[in-house]
């Protein structure tokens, strides 16, 4: 089983031919308003990929609250551990042009009080998977990450949006996962070298943790289990680039929870971020298990591994 703990937000997604520039005022193509929060779209792509998930966090009691969870609730994820907050529902507004770029605001709303408290200890043992970001406050997120360390669940912390990690965090931490600007951040902080697989293998060795980093269209650095995984992405049509990384994070946590080996795993996230970019919006882009596992196949064929220095 996996435990999602992170965010739900409202998407309200701006479509334009380019991004605005500071100061600038465009007209836009089109507007909708999609359930999002990468928290949200974590465990929705993870039980897409064919997992049993549950969803830990908090969400408004306000007109936005409904829409938000809507997603969530017809993907089939376990709702019961989100709790209602006095503060509003959290909302991203997305600008995404014409090519499928995209710029973000989150104003995070409820999750600023979420708690992995309502998540009870009995639901966070050796069969359980936790997966984190860091849309919620991150003293929760390591309290929530210590806890389920404790009592013996794999912990995944997808660091993103880029902040100071704290060590305690970082100890607790089984998976790490980031992208190319996540992974700068991080390792200037630690002093670790900066480019992506000198990091993921020089983190792995020095924290102990596997380390994935994705590089859009130039696929996926993985450290792990002594060995370094490099992955190209496959050529797709891309719509919309917002939510692929979620989709990535969601599917290879699906893969790892149900015990697949890294190179699996790795092939099954690089086949849902590439799918996910070939639909508008976050959610609605995620994509299922049968998609993912013929796209991992061909994917597969193309990875390369090493073992780590």
């Amino acid at each position: 089983m996996i435990v999602v703990f992170g965010s739900i937000n409202l998407d309200l997604v701006a479509r334009t031919e380019r991004l605005p520039r500071p100061g600038e005022t465009i007209s836009g193509l089109s507007f909708a308003m999609l359930p999002g929060g990468k928290g949200a779209n974590q465990a929705i792509a993870a039980r897409r990929a064919g997992a049993e998930v549950a969803m830990a966090g908090a969400a408004g009691a306000d007109m936005f609250a409904a829409p938000a969870l809507a997603g969530l609730i017809a993907a089939g994820v376990d709702v019961a551990w989100v709790r209602e907050s006095a503060m509003p529902t959290g909302v991203a507004l997305i600008h995404v042009d014409a090519s499928g770029r995209n710029a973000i605001t989150v104003v995070a709303g409820a999750n600023a009080e979420a708690l992995g408290a309502n998540v009870p200890d009995a639901a966070l043992g050796p069969e359980t998977t936790v997966a984190l970001q860091l849309e919620v406050p991150v003293e929760a997120v390591r309290e929530f990450a210590a806890r389920a360390r404790r009592r013996g669940a794999r912990v995944v912390l997808n660091a993103a949006p880029a902040q100071a990690l704290p060590p305690a965090l970082l100890a607790a931490v089984d998976v790490l996962i980031v992208n190319a600007i996540e992974a700068t951040a991080i390792a200037t902080a630690l002093g670790l070298p900066r480019t992506p697989q000198a990091f993921a293998a020089a983190m792995c060795r020095h924290h102990g943790c596997a380390v994935v980093v994705t590089l859009g269209r130039r696929g996926v650095a993985c450290a792990a289990e002594g060995a370094l995984i490099t992955a190209p992405a496959p050529a797709v049509d891309v719509v919309d680039t917002t939510g692929a990384g979620d989709a990535f994070v969601g599917a290879l946590v699906a893969a790892l929870d149900r015990r697949a080996e890294w190179p699996r795993a790795i092939a099954e996230g690089v086949a849902a971020g590439s799918l996910a970019c070939t639909v508008a919006g976050a959610q609605p882009g995620l994509p299922n298990a049968a998609a993912i596992r013929r796209l991992a196949d061909v994917v597969e064929t193309t990875l390369t591994s090493r073992r780590l220095d």
